[in-house]
């Protein structure tokens, strides 16, 4: 038909306003999506925990920029508040390693976040592991190319 128009001829293309701040990338969303569902007590404490020490973990990426001393020491904060957790003993265990790993060398990190996967595999969701194994990846990425 002449003159008929399509959905695509109507579209209206709204942009931000001058003053808008651009979205600001979230690091591990389904990891926190995780934790905001669970109830409180173990399964939050789990996806907490395994939150920050994923999030550690990133920062050992050498695009990050953040010196071995400064991973180190955010590695002593976070096995401290580790402790208070209630968590079981094998995720536990994995998640301090991993602290542990993401202050040190980071080279051990891969392998610390694979362990921190197997130990913690039922208490989260395939989106949660996805993103583990995502960065797995990244971590072992710079390893395999140089």
């Amino acid at each position: 038909m002449p003159g008929a128009r399509s959905a695509a001829d109507c579209a209206v293309i709204v942009s931000q306003p001058p003053y808008a701040l651009a979205a600001t990338p979230f690091r591990f969303p389904a990891l926190a999506s995780l934790a905001g569902r669970a109830a409180l007590g173990g399964d939050r404490e789990v996806a907490l925990a395994t939150y920050l020490a994923a999030r550690l973990a990133h920062d050992a990426l050498p695009d990050r920029g953040l010196s071995q001393p400064i991973r180190a020491e955010r590695a002593v904060g976070a096995k401290s508040w580790l402790a208070t957790l209630s968590l079981p003993a094998p995720i536990r265990t994995a998640l301090a390693r991993l602290v542990e790993a993401s202050g040190d060398d980071a080279r051990g990190v891969a392998p610390a976040v694979r362990a921190v996967i197997a130990a913690a595999s039922s208490r989260l969701d395939p989106a949660s592991r996805l993103e583990l194994n995502r960065l797995v990846e990244m971590l072992e990425r710079p390893a395999a190319s140089s």
